[in-house]
């Protein structure tokens, strides 16, 4: 486009030259002396007119330069911004976050920061948190987000009872007694379906709105599972597929809490026989449980950063300090994940197991095997699969018989470059609670 304004500007410069050229060739002949000042005269003309077009073209051309400058800029501008296309996260249920609370302050702003940052819908994805404790700063804190969240407190601020044996635990009580509380205001006063759940010590993935929104339409569907969660117990970096594993998601026996979604229904099951304390193990026992799974993801979608709190760091630093959170974004609401349904995911995942290689732990450890493949390990005992776990990185306790990400009794990890099932024999019979 360019080139072609340019050209024309050139052949309207050689047509005004001709056009004075022609006009010398056709003006009547004259003596030599009046000739001469004619010419003369004609030329200081000529001169002045070339001038004016010269200055003329030259203010043309710098305009049309602008011009195309401008447009450049247009198009680079075009081609670094993101489509405008309609979020699937705009519409669709409603799924409240409840945030649980008490006096940590500086967490309680750095948990709702990230929860804001990667909000897409106030309207789909309202935030309610909920403080216990009674902690002025920790209020204050909350209380500065406005209308960007919804604050409600725990009426109850008495002390509570405690078995003599069990005082240091009383954190634990106090926890659950919030919990079920929080709960109840969630299904009943706000009348929520749904309710994902987080606590004042988690950050949490670009996708973590994205996870959840995914999902819940598989965990509305399926009865034999119960939960979401975003978190993988074994989640550290050498334990994972980051390259390749940001899309992958699992069944799991094991409730991984950290960041969980629940449905109304199931609160209406628990929440009548909701524990005085300890509610996540109790959560895991088989009589809850009730051979339900949840979803989890290959790569956590929280992290926790609560050193300090109620556990006063069990497993921290060993552990939850060195999970991976997830930092690329994956669109799983244009996926298919009817793949999690138990009938058609049952079936193909025994497959998998069967048929992967069966090795040693000296095999795996050894770099003796090829990348990219599927790899079995096989344990028989409680202190048999206790040595395999701590000798690979993973977590090795069993909550209720269950270990941490365990699907009919296997573990999936990613070690090395290879895909392993840590997975019991093929007379398994089912978990044993004394394995805990």
């Amino acid at each position: 486009m360019r080139k072609k304004q340019i050209l024309l500007l050139k052949i309207g410069v050689v047509v005004w030259v001709c056009v004075i050229y022609a006009f010398f060739l056709h003006k009547p002949a004259a003596t030599s002396t009046q000739k001469s000042h004619d010419i003369t005269e004609q030329l200081d003309k000529l001169e002045e007119e070339l001038n004016k077009q010269s200055q003329f073209y030259s203010v043309l051309l710098n305009k049309l330069r602008t011009m195309h400058q401008q447009q450049q800029n247009l198009g680079d501008e075009a081609v670094l911004q993101d489509p405008i296309v309609e979020s699937p996260l705009l519409d669709g249920p409603v799924l409240p976050v409840l945030l649980i609370a008490c006096n940590r302050d500086a967490a309680v702003r750095r948990s709702l920061d990230l929860l804001l940052k990667y909000r897409p819908s106030q309207e789909r994805f309202p935030i309610v948190v909920s403080q216990d404790c009674g902690h002025r700063p920790t209020r204050e804190a909350i209380e500065s987000y406005g209308e960007k969240v919804t604050l409600i407190q725990h009426p109850d601020l008495s002390d509570i009872e405690v078995p003599l044996k069990e005082r240091k635990f009383k954190g634990y009580f106090l926890i659950a007694r919030h919990y079920r509380w929080a709960l109840n205001q969630m299904f009943q006063k706000f009348e929520h379906e749904a309710v994902i759940i987080v606590e004042d010590d988690l950050d949490i993935a670009p996708d973590f709105y994205e996870y959840f929104s995914a999902t819940y339409p598989v965990l509305q569907a399926d009865p034999t599972l119960w939960c979401v969660s975003a978190w993988n117990d074994n989640g550290k970096a050498d334990l994972v597929d980051v390259k390749n594993g940001t899309g992958l998601l699992y069944r799991t026996d094991f409730f991984p809490g950290l960041g969980w979604m629940l449905t109304k229904e199931l609160w209406e099951e628990l929440g009548p026989k909701w524990p005085r304390s300890y509610w996540d193990d109790w959560v895991r026992a088989p009589e809850q449980r009730s051979d339900r799974a949840c979803i989890r993801p290959e790569i956590s979608r929280t992290r926790t950063f609560g050193k300090k709190g109620v556990s006063n760091g069990l497993f921290y630093e060993k552990h939850l300090k060195q999970i991976y959170l997830n930092d690329a974004y994956t669109s799983f609401t244009k996926m298919n994940l009817t793949y999690l349904m138990k009938d058609h995911y049952d079936l193909v995942f025994e497959k998998q197991v069967q048929a992967s290689q069966v090795v040693t732990i000296n095999d795996v450890k050894g770099d003796r095997l090829a990348k990219g493949g599927f790899y079995r390990l096989i344990y028989h005992t409680k202190d048999n699969f206790k040595k395999l776990a701590k000798s690979l990185g993973l977590m090795d306790d069993f909550k209720a018989g269950v270990p941490r990400t365990g699907y009919k009794g296997t573990i999936t990890f990613f070690y090395r470059g290879l895909r392993i099932f840590l997975s019991p024999g093929n007379n398994w019979k089912g978990y044993n609670p004394s394995w805990s």
